[in-house]
């Protein structure tokens, strides 16, 4: 049976005409057939640190797959917008970590977004921020009129309105017009690194992470602490955006590469300072306290010409 065996093998004589030297890296096939391979290469590589083209490639794949999905649904259909949320919980707490702690060297697109960029993260995130903004801006105007008796609280929820106007208006029209310039840009100077719409919208979004505890510190009657909360994060989330869109502008003329870079961080400062100035300004306060009084002046006066 040996020798039977032998025979129904695929051999390859080499030039010394010895058939096992020449069969040592070939294939054998019995006759159940399967295919037994005679010995592995010992060669470097993926494939010799345990690590194959496949793993390499599951990103890819996976962001591939994604993008077939979104373009054999129809846009009007429920199930092209189902897969921009089908995101697990894992995925968004490494996304927001990553937008928080941003390291010098990694591209936050292409480690956390590019293999399955979602609008479940941003949406809810910006939403957060929202109601953040408008709870912690009621509750700062009641701590600082407590105790005074001519002032009645009553809860703004314009509020509400101001700022999901302005939080979903900066998270969505800048990425737009941000992404339209960089398509623009790229016709005419080819450059290295290249965002789609749906990423950019992404960074934007995960970059408001860390604003929603800044906004909880706003609570706390003091500036130093409201301004110290503002620097911080505008630091932090600022500098994800820088390193994420310079790789994409680098190749341009310098001229137009420094004025999208401080556009975008001049944005990110106008909507901080902004919304700290008008849900959180002391003039408000000032304000309000003083229309009270000149209100009960008003009363009084009138009660004593009766």
């Amino acid at each position: 049976m040996a020798n039977n065996d032998f025979l129904l093998q695929f051999q390859e004589f080499g030039e010394d005409g010895d058939p096992q030297s020449s069969t040592r890296d070939s294939t054998s096939i019995n006759m159940e057939g399967t295919m037994k391979p005679q010995n592995q290469s010992k060669a470097g590589g993926p494939a010799a640190l345990g690590v194959g083209n496949d793993e390499l490639d599951t990103d890819d794949d996976k962001a591939e797959l994604l993008s077939n999905e979104r373009k054999n649904a129809p846009f009007w259909t429920f199930e092209y917008y189902q897969t921009f949320f089908d995101v697990d919980t894992q995925e968004v707490k490494d996304r927001i970590f990553g937008s928080i702690l941003p390291w010098r060297g990694k591209n936050f697109v292409r480690l956390h977004i590019r293999s399955n960029p979602d609008l479940y993260g941003p949406f809810w995130i910006c939403a957060t921020l929202v109601f953040a903004i408008a709870i912690s801006g009621n509750i700062s105007t009641f701590l600082k009129h407590h105790g005074n008796p001519q002032f009645k609280y009553v809860p703004d929820f314009r509020k509400v309105t101001m700022a999901a106007t302005a939080i979903y208006s900066y998270a969505w029209l800048v990425p737009l017009a941000l992404w339209g310039f960089l398509t623009w840009r790229n016709s005419k100077v080819v450059n290295s690194v290249s965002y789609s719409f749906l990423e950019i919208v992404c960074v934007y979004g995960y970059s408001l992470s860390i604003y929603v505890p800044a906004v909880v510190l706003w609570i706390i009657p003091s500036e130093g602490v409201r301004w110290f909360s503002i620097v911080a994060a505008l630091c932090l989330s600022g500098s994800v955006l820088v390193m994420t869109f310079w790789p994409a502008i680098r190749d341009d003329r310098p001229r137009v590469a420094i004025a999208i870079i401080v556009t975008i961080v001049a944005l990110h400062v106008l909507l901080a300072v902004g919304c700290k100035a008008y849900f959180f300004s002391t003039r408000e306060y000032e304000n309000t306290s003083s229309l009270g009084q000149k209100e009960e002046i008003k009363a009084v006066s009138t009660i004593n010409t009766t």
